[in-house]
């Protein structure tokens, strides 16, 4: 009965719905009681209305950290989540921290992605269930709760805190108590009553604009209780009277009324009416409503959330006066404190009116002021306060202030708010305690509890800490009881600028309880006692400009100066000698803080001036005069009072900034440097590009802007000639931005231009410009009077227009325009109030101007008329409305959405749409777009108002002529629109990816130090994190040397400690370009942590003190081409030329004199860092409609007669695209030898530049033509980012090669990695070509054309043309970086729900669910989509909707046939493409994971299948297609990933016949290795070998012979190298046999010298043993290398040869005499494995020996192929391949799984080296073991004395650990036993605790096993690890553990009684490893065991070949 009643009076509440989060205490203490806390739950949620979408529910789980167990958005029926909560399980943990666990739900759960939908109104409701006191603090995160509206309800039991819990609750009576979970039914109809109380508040707006004091809104809150009917007459005159003296209308005053008992009642709002006879009217209709209780508390907040809100006509945004009349006759029943002072926080005046039977107190805390609460005896008395009212209403509007920064209305003494910043770093550890007694003393003196004061308290050392906000304790004690509780937070260092800008950004705003904006004054209280370890200057001057008074009090140990200057004024820094001596500056503070202005005042703000000077080569003679001019006009300014700020920028072609605005703050240093400034020169003069940069990376906040601050941007152009760029889109953009602009030119210049650039004066040269200064000055002074701060509130609109250019609305088109046309003539254009776009659309979307293409409504409106009808068809809506949220409301294309500005959007549409409407209008919405939609009787009305914002906002005409009886409704449908923004507008962070490439050669020795300071200094600055910045460091000399990765630490602490830690490396010779390459390759790579390909900025800091002694120029530039922003410092050794080359601009290149100058750089080099940041773009998904267009004409000397041909036709070609509109790109290239760049494809952005430059072509000449070297150029330089390609972004690419004769080299390889790169080649040849080869070039041979000679070319350009349209737009998928993982599948089922395969769903669904039986599903396993489609395409569930199997069979036995036709595959198979298989639908494609489509069809498809069935198989996806008798069986072997995928049935009944087929194809897709070898040949090619070069052809063509390339088992790659490698083929260039013996017998000599072996094998690494070059690596194919050498290497072998075998490739290498044969030795995998032959004709001597070789290759897999360990091929008897052999040799006993891989191992791996050891001993430093560490260092001294210690024998590293893990000494530090011995005896115990082993585990797996710190794994040696613990570890050891034994590490684990028995079981490589002893004084006991354990180690070591697949 009780749920009963529950649900029925849940279903009271209408509407809105819900959203209902329980948190519920999983810790240790509530184990017992979880399952009553589960069904508690469950009746809860019984009573919900979820099916019908109004209520939703998460549940999170929390102990010490939450755990989410489902979001509001997780599940939509109820089923669904009763099903989770059954099955929820309990969490477990400790502490209990509830307060982590309430900000958690504030951050992440009660947000719009999660599913609330606070922003839409619906009620935040939060249950939270707990047994125990918190750990943490519950106030501050409980207070965010409230502010966000969150009605939170507590029920505790005894364990519980009752007061938190009453903390906690929305009320202290929400707070309810149970004695334990098994009670919780007792409260449960209580919780009911309680939740059905919730108001359904809505979030408040923010404040903006200025007050207008001529109107005013005026809401009447009438009592309509049961209490009040007698009186309710006298009421109704008495609003009557009152609106009678009012001067009611739309622009002056407004009137509501608003009727309350138990809720309240809107009678009208304040924009129902706006005549006085329609309210008096509608006010004399008013009955008197009855009802209890009495709940004014609930109505005042329903007023404040309902009524003064823009939607409900209130202009308080725009500064009208508010005001409340209430008229009240009793006490109410429930609390009015927090929402009268809402109102009053949101300016509005309160009056309230009661009688006898209302409380007095309760009234004047509800008015604005006690004395505007008045009362009678009764209401018929109204008429005796009617004089009283007016003038309390007279008063307000005297009194109203506008909500901005800048106050001049004086509302009384409205209180202070004040900071205290505590220095808590570990230098103030004794004095806190007298600081927390200061705090304590100096809040007594404020007057908190009447609202007037608010008290923050922040404490800070390395970074601050919030202690409370200003707005978490409305009352003096609960901010005293804080305070006396205040904790020492301890830390170093002490960064005082962080913590004033955290201030700045995080404290002193609205959020956080800062009144600033209402004009409260801010005052900061700074408590420090030393020297900040960061700069202070530039946060403390923001906090200045905020307006913030800071008093900062230092002692004996602070910098007097730096507080001083951290100071409002120098008297404000006070001093003491130590804290205890604060009592002595506490009155000389009280009367510095009484002394500020209670108002802010606002002084003249001054103004920011840049200077862009034009230093081109046209100006040399005048530029003293205009350095002079500049120099008088900066005397004219107020510099050093901080009023005026000044930048000077130079320019030519392009822009150098001389100085920022914030660079100088006196005057005498602007007028030092402009004295000192010389002239730029150059050409040509690019002013346009100078005016955009000075928007982009002048005018703004980090270089010095106050335009965000209101303060005028004035620019100075000093011009001397005409601009060879347009200036007209840039000029706009600074108007845009508010800048005024002044521009002077010279009789050289172009007087239109500076017009349109600016306000006019002109001159005839520069010695004439004294003549305007006086004119200028004038002009500035007017600048200043008219320049308005910035505030947030825009007062116009962008409207889009989006017209229906399909077939079907031709003739209503004219209509549409005509409409268009008038709505535009409403708008107030002009002023830059209101934007305007037009995008028609049928097809595709096509923009016919943007928001931002024009400033003036004549130039729309001309614009408008012109428009045509675009035509074409289907009608593509969707796509329409995607393209425009992504393409045209952005701030790119002129949106001001993040300004605030409303978005709309007006559609006018003649049909139904082709593709589905639902996700993109969604979308649109999301964004904030209202959308109107106006639909003719072609239009399907139902999808017109789900495309809108609201139903009511799709209107209908029967055709287009009719839209003028619509446009009144538009219009009054436009106005009513809120000017509200979205919330989270996305500000990008400020990410960062910073290497430092740090000169280790003997040179830098000295410097190292001063090096390695500059690191800390510069990543101290940084704001580390994963999702934030990231580090690295590498150093380098001969090679290079990683320190760390950029995702080897997380937090700036281990970065900094990890720099502290760093030694020099020393070496010679300093090889800088290798280096540079190295990083590049190895460094800026995802792997390694970059996110380049994220759009992150990648920096590269280079210290270097030398001169390079190899190349840096094709490193450098390859970095370039990457987007990596380098920086080169260089010393008086380096070379400046060498360093401007390294860095991405000569600029950028800085120096010193020696490293200890470094320090002087360091503000430079923030500049250059800031730059970065600025100009980094990330990379962003799919364009349409877009070419880019590569022409490739052969220059060489014989096509010069048809040169001008081939000119001419390009010309044609490009006239036909849409260059002006950036729709294509092009660029062109002429070759001969060599390959010459004309021009980029983003050199000219017009049409007309590039036909300029292509009429100027000249023809290049030179022979030989070399076609390959081209197209190879092409791939590697073209198209490219840096070069203008937008192929990342899915833009088609296109070549087109016009060529007159056959290539010199070969161009097989390079038009295959063309091809693969998706770029599509189209081939004209003449007779001289030869048409075979460019059939092989083109794309397809269908693209090859032909001519006769090139002035034929017209003959083809129509045949060009048609092909180039045929291009289909798709970009080839980005080919997935990470190794295939086998252990899962993505598979996605795609079921044919057309009317035609109605009766054979069931059969499908039962198959379907079939096959996901036998999957291993899970978020890490296997992942199941199922989609059906028709006409088009529906999800059913997502790849990651369901992580369980039970959840996907579930769904998909309540799949339902869908019907409908036709049956469109091909556009199902495309919306699966781009839909489905994505990262954001849980496709873990670029994980390499196998993905799998299973297409089951019933019929033939409407639609074409071929280009999204190619697609498919491009992106790698299989498809198998299981189709009816009545499918197509050809269409379905286009589909399928291979025709013999293509499975038939009768009927869907007969599907269980192809199940076993099925599974065998995709076990298939888990195999994808060929079972065969990949073969690389490198060929010595050098001068020495010319003779026997026959013979190495002949003997890799015998070889060849030999292999299995026709049955795609082996493949073949031959490469030939001297100085440098060149590829001849790659692995995947010739699929058959004949193919590859064909080139091999066409080889020629390379030549050249000298012999670099050590550069080819590297290269091979980096380009041939790749997935882009066609090796199977990743997918366990062995890896084959025959190296033919005749001569010793010119460079070193050791580290490339080192690197092959780590990747797994097995080398044998053949030599001759001329060999050197240790060197081949040391390359080939084994000794062995080099052969000799006396000279190349002999190598038929050695080719059987070699075959043996080969085939004995063991099938090994590289590291990291993600096959998992123990993944063994069987033999016949079921037994690992490999164990049958090892068995031969010698028996295994246990011949357990574990037996079988050890035993396998010993077998193939026979070269460990088991005559060395490295051996980490691993020591308890913790708190528990200081007792027995002497016996546990006499231990290891032992132990290392039995040791055969050397650098290539034994090696020994010792760490000691409690909380974290310290390294003694690495494995490289000694290398002999006297050193080890001698640095063990100075071990000191560490200390510390907790005891984490499970991270020390870590540790010195990712930092002490590894090449860097001296481990030989790699190398086979045996590793071993001795861990010495003597208590049980705090964190978990389970993973780290594990980790350690797949790397092969031999670990023994020996403990005291004190140790967990089971934990060092687990930690130890096999339990018998583990031993133990009573304590650590018995460890001799233990030394036998040991010795045995360690000599077993060394039998069974093994080399590190993680998995095996059976392969040869």
């Amino acid at each position: 009965i009780k749920v009963c009643r529950s649900a029925l009076s849940f279903a009271k509440l209408g509407a809105p719905g819900r959203d209902v989060v329980f948190l519920l205490d999983g810790s240790d203490g509530t184990r017992t009681g979880f399952p009553a806390m589960r069904d508690f739950v469950e009746r809860v949620v019984q009573t919900l209305s979820v099916d019908d979408n109004k209520d939703r529910v998460s549940v999170v789980q929390y102990s010490r950290d939450p755990a989410v167990q489902f979001y509001l958005n997780t599940y939509p029926t109820k089923s669904q989540i009763l099903d989770t909560v059954r099955g929820l399980r309990h969490k477990g943990g400790r502490p209990l921290n509830t307060g982590a666990a309430l900000q958690y739900l504030r951050d992440n759960v009660f947000t719009a992605s999660a599913g609330s939908r606070r922003l839409d109104g619906v009620p935040q409701l939060l249950i939270l269930l707990n047994g125990g006191r918190s750990f943490d603090s519950v106030d501050a995160p409980a207070s965010a709760l409230k502010q966000l509206g969150v009605s939170t309800f507590a029920i505790g039991t005894r364990g519980s805190d009752s007061r938190e819990l009453q903390r906690i609750s929305q009320d202290p009576s929400r707070a309810l108590a149970v004695s334990d979970f098994t009670d919780l039914p007792d409260v449960q109809q209580q919780l009911q009553t309680l939740v059905e109380s919730v108001a359904t508040d809505v979030l408040p707006g923010a404040p903006t604009a200025p007050a207008d004091t001529a109107k005013r809104d005026i809401v009447f809150l009438l009592d309509g209780s049961d209490g009040s009917r007698n009186g309710f007459p006298a009421m109704r005159e008495f609003v009557e009277r009152e609106v009678e003296k009012l001067n009611v209308g739309d622009n002056k005053d407004r009137v509501s009324v608003v009727q309350y008992s138990r809720d309240a009642e809107v009678h009208f709002y304040l924009n129902t009416y706006n005549t006085k006879e329609d309210v008096v009217d509608s006010i004399r209709g008013l009955r008197h409503r009855g009802g209890r209780p009495l709940n004014t508390g609930a109505a005042l907040q329903y007023v404040r959330d309902n009524v003064f809100t823009n939607s409900s006509g209130s202009r308080r945004t725009q500064g009208v006066p508010q005001m409340l009349i209430l008229l009240t006759g009793g006490r109410s029943s429930d609390n009015v404190d927090s929402p009268a002072s809402a109102l009053k926080q949101q300016g509005i005046f309160v009056t309230g009116i009661g009688t006898r039977g209302s409380d007095s107190g309760e009234l004047q805390k509800i008015s604005y002021e006690p004395e505007y609460a008045l009362s009678v005896s009764d209401f018929n008395d109204l008429p005796s306060v009617q004089e009283q009212l007016s003038t309390v209403l007279s008063k307000v509007v005297v009194r109203a202030t506008p909500l901005t920064p800048t106050v001049t209305v004086v509302r009384g003494a409205p209180g202070r708010d004040v900071v205290f910043l505590l220095d808590g770093s570990d230098g103030t550890r004794t004095g806190f305690p007298a600081m927390r007694d200061f705090v304590e003393r100096v809040v007594q003196t404020l007057s908190v509890d009447d609202n007037k004061d608010r008290v923050s308290v922040v404490q800070y050392s390395r970074d601050p800490a919030v202690q409370f906000y200003l707005n978490t304790y409305p009352t003096k004690s609960q901010i005293l009881d804080t305070v006396r509780g205040l904790r020492h937070k301890g830390g170093r260092p002490l960064n005082t600028g962080a913590a004033l800008q955290y201030l700045r950004d995080n404290v002193f705003t609205a959020s956080a309880g800062s009144r600033r904006l209402d004009g409260v004054p801010q005052l900061l209280i700074l408590l420090n006692g030393g020297r900040s370890f960061d700069s202070v200057d530039a946060p403390a001057s923001a906090l200045k400009q905020l307006g913030v008074s800071t008093f900062a009090i230092g002692t004996r140990g602070s910098d007097s100066r730096e507080l001083q200057r951290i100071s409002q004024d120098p008297s404000r820094a006070l001093a003491v000698s130590d804290f205890t001596d604060l009592p002595d500056v506490q009155q000389q503070l009280q009367t510095l803080v009484e002394a500020t202005p209670l108002t802010p005042t606002v002084t003249a703000p001054g103004r920011d001036v840049v200077f862009l000077l034009d230093g081109s080569d046209g100006t040399r003679t005048g530029f003293p005069a205009m350095r002079d001019f500049v120099e008088r006009v900066v005397q004219t300014l107020s510099v050093d009072d901080n009023k005026d700020r000044v930048s000077v920028v130079q320019y030519s072609r392009d822009p150098a900034v001389q100085f920022y605005l914030n660079t100088y703050p006196t005057k005498s240093q602007i007028l030092d440097t402009v004295r000192g400034l010389r002239h730029k020169g150059g050409r040509p003069l690019n002013t346009g590009a100078a005016l955009q940069y000075l928007r982009d990376n002048v005018f703004t906040a980090s270089a010095g802007s106050r335009r965000l601050d209101g303060v005028p941007q004035l620019l100075i152009l000093l011009n001397g000639g005409r601009s060879f760029d347009s200036v007209d889109a840039p000029a706009s953009a600074l108007k845009q931005l508010g800048v005024s602009t002044f521009a002077i030119g010279t009789r050289g210049s172009d007087s239109r231009e500076l017009q349109r650039i600016s306000q006019d004066p002109s001159l005839s040269d520069f010695n004439d410009l004294p003549s305007v200064q006086e004119q200028l000055s004038t002009v500035l002074s007017k600048v200043v009077v008219r320049a308005t701060p910035l505030t947030p509130t825009v007062t116009g609109r962008d409207v889009v227009f989006l017209l229906d250019g399909s077939d079907g609305t031709r003739t209503g088109f004219p209509a549409m325009r005509d409409f268009v046309e008038r709505v535009v003539q409403t708008l107030s254009v002009d002023d830059n109030k209101d934007r305007v776009s037009v995008v028609q659309y049928s097809r595709d979307p096509a923009v016919q101007f943007y928001l931002n293409t024009y400033p003036t409504k004549s130039q729309i409106l001309d614009t408008v008329r012109g428009l045509r009808h675009k035509g074409g068809r289907p009608l593509n809506t969707g796509a329409a409305l995607q393209y425009l949220r992504d393409n045209v409301f952005t701030a790119s294309a002129g949106s001001r959405r993040l300004d605030g500005v409303p978005q709309l959007l007006i559609l006018l549409n003649g049909g139904r749409s082709f593709d589905s409407v639902d996700a993109p209008a969604s979308a649109l919405k999301q964004l904030g777009v209202s959308t109107f939609a106006i639909g003719t009787r072609g239009s399907d009305s139902r999808e017109l108002q789900r495309i809108s914002q609201d139903p009511s906002r799709a209107l209908a005409v029967s055709d287009f002529t009719d839209l003028p009886d619509v446009q009144q409704q538009l219009q009054t449908l436009v106005e009513s629109v809120a000017t509200d923004v979205l919330p989270g507008a996305p500000t990008a962070p400020g990410m960062l990816d910073i290497v430092f490439l740090l000169d280790g050669s003997d040179g830098s020795r000295n410097g190292f130090p001063a090096m390695r300071e500059f690191v800390e200094r510069e990543v101290e600055k940084l704001n580390v994190g994963d999702n934030k910045d990231r580090v690295s460091v590498v150093q380098y000399s001969r090679d290079a040397e990683v320190h760390f990765y950029l995702n080897t630490y997380n937090t700036k602490e281990d970065v900094v400690d990890s720099i502290r830690g760093l030694r020099h490396r020393g070496g010679r010779p300093l090889n800088t370009g290798a280096a540079l390459q190295y990083v590049r390759d190895n460094v800026f790579t995802n792997s390694s942590g970059s996110r380049r390909t994220q759009g992150v900025p990648q920096m590269l800091i280079l210290l270097t003190g030398g001169r390079s002694s190899d190349n840096v120029d094709s490193p450098a530039s390859a970095l370039k081409q990457q987007g990596i922003f380098v920086t080169g410092i260089g010393t008086r050794g380096s070379d400046s030329g060498e360093l401007q080359k390294i860095s991405y601009e000569p600029e950028y290149a800085l120096s010193v004199s020696d490293f200890n100058d470094l320090p002087s750089v360091q503000e430079q080099l923030s500049t250059v860092l800031s730059k970065v940041v600025v100009r980094a773009t990330p990379l962003t998904p799919t364009v349409t409609g877009k070419k880019d267009v590569v022409f490739l004409l052969d220059g060489s000397d014989g096509t010069r007669t048809g040169f001008p041909a081939m000119r001419d036709f390009v010309e044609r070609v490009v006239q036909t695209l849409s260059v002006d509109d950036n729709k294509d790109r092009v660029s062109v290239v002429q070759y001969s030898r060599d390959p010459a760049v004309q021009f980029y494809l983003n050199t000219y952005p017009t049409k007309s530049q590039i036909l300029d430059t292509v009429r100027g072509l000249r023809h290049k000449g030179g022979r030989p033509l070399n076609t390959g070297a081209a197209l190879q150029y092409l791939r590697d330089n073209v198209f490219t980012a840096s070069a203008g390609s937008r192929r990342l972004d899915g833009v088609p690419q296109l070549l087109i090669l016009l060529n007159g004769g056959r290539s010199f080299d070969s161009v097989d390889a390079p038009a295959s990695a063309l091809k693969q790169l998706g770029v599509s080649t189209f081939a004209i040849g003449t007779r001289g070509s030869d048409s075979r080869e460019l059939q092989r070039i083109s794309q397809d041979p269908s693209r090859a054309l032909a001519v006769s000679d090139f002035t034929d070319l017209p003959d083809v350009q129509q045949q060009l043309q048609t092909l180039v349209e045929s291009v289909a737009t798709d970009v080839l998928p980005g080919a997935p970086t990470a190794p295939a993982d086998t252990a899962k599948r993505d598979i996605v089922f795609l079921l044919d729900g057309s009317d035609g395969s109605r009766n054979g769903f069931p059969a499908m669904r039962e198959f379907v669910e079939r096959e996901v039986e036998k999957l291993n599903v899970g978020d890490n396993k296997d992942r199941v989509s199922v989609v059906q489609y028709s006409r088009d395409a529906e999800v059913h569930f997502y790849l990651n909707t369901y992580n369980t199997k039970e959840d996907v069979v579930d769904s998909i036995r309540g799949l339902r046939h869908r019907g409908g036709r036709p049956l469109n595959t091909g556009a199902a198979l495309q919306y699966v493409r781009d839909n489905v298989f994505t990262n954001s639908s849980g496709s873990r494609r670029t994980q390499g994971v196998p993905q799998m489509l299973i297409l089951l069809t019933g019929g033939r498809s409407s639609d074409n299948v071929d280009s999204p069935a190619s697609a498919l198989k491009q992106q790698g996806i299989f498809v198998t297609g299981i189709g009816t008798r009545g499918s197509d069986s050809g269409e379905l072997q286009k589909i399928s990933y291979e025709p013999e995928y293509a499975l038939s049935v009768s009927d869907f009944n007969d599907l269980p016949s192809v199940q076993e087929q099925l599974l065998a194809f995709s076990q298939a897709t888990l195999r994808p290795g060929a079972p065969g070898r990949d073969v690389v040949f490198l060929l010595d090619g050098s001068d020495g070998t010319r003779t026997g070069f026959p013979a190495m052809r002949d003997f890799v063509e015998r070889v060849v012979q030999t292999l299995s390339v026709d049955d795609n088992k082996d493949r073949v790659s031959v490469v030939q190298y001297s100085r440098d490698p060149a590829v001849q083929f790659y692995l995947n260039t010739y699929p058959t046999k004949s193919q590859i013996l064909d080139t091999v017998r066409g080889l020629r000599h390379k030549g050249g010298r000298p012999l670099n072996t050590g550069a080819a094998l590297q290269y091979l690494r980096d380009n041939v043993f790749t997935a882009s070059a066609g090796s199977r690596r990743l997918d366990g194919v062995p890896q084959l290398l025959i190296l033919l050498n005749g001569g010793r290497s010119f460079d070193s072998v050791d580290a490339p040869a080192s690197a092959l075998k780590q990747l797994g490739v097995s080398t044998f290498a053949i030599g001759t005499r001329g060999s050197d044969s240790r060197e081949l030795q040391r390359i080939s995998q084994d000794p062995s494995r080099a052969l000799a032959v006396s000279d190349f004709t002999d190598l038929p001597d050695v080719q059987q020996q070699l075959q043996t070789l080969v085939e004995s290759v063991a099938t090994d897999v590289l590291p990291g192929a993600p096959t998992a360990p123990g993944m063994l091929s069987s033999t016949a008897d079921g037994r690992p391949e490999g164990l049958a052999r090892c068995s031969l040799e010698r028996s295994c006993e246990d011949e357990s799984e574990y037996k079988y891989f050890h035993c396998f191992q010993s077998s193939l791996f026979h070269s460990a080296d088991t005559a060395k050891r490295d051996i980490v001993f691993l020591l308890d430093g913790s708190d528990g073991s200081r007792n027995g560490f002497p016996a546990m260092r006499e231990f290891v001294e032992r132990e290392v004395e039995k040791l055969n210690v050397g650098d290539n024998k034994d090696r020994v590293s010792v760490v000691q650990y409690s909380r974290d893990a310290e390294v003694h000494f690495y494995l490289n530090t000694y290398n002999t036993k006297e050193d080890v011995v001698d640095s063990i005896r100075g071990l000191r115990h560490r200390g510390g605790r907790p005891l984490n082993t499970g991270a020390a585990l870590q540790y010195v797996r990712d930092n002490v096993f590894t090449n860097s710190s001296g481990s030989r794994r790699t190398q086979g040696v045996p590793q071993m690890l001795i861990l010495l613990t003597g208590g049980r570890s705090s964190d978990n050891v389970d993973s780290p553990a594990s980790a350690l034994k797949q790397q092969g590490i031999f670990v023994t684990g020996i403990g005291t009684r004190g140790s967990d028995s089971g934990e060092l079981q687990k930690i130890s490589y096999e339990p018998e490893y583990a031993l133990s002893v009573s304590d650590f004084n018995d460890l001799p006991s233990v030394q036998e065991q040991l010795s045995t354990v360690l000599s077993k180690v060394v039998v069974r070591a093994t080399p590190l070949t993680p998995t095996v697949t059976g392969k040869k």
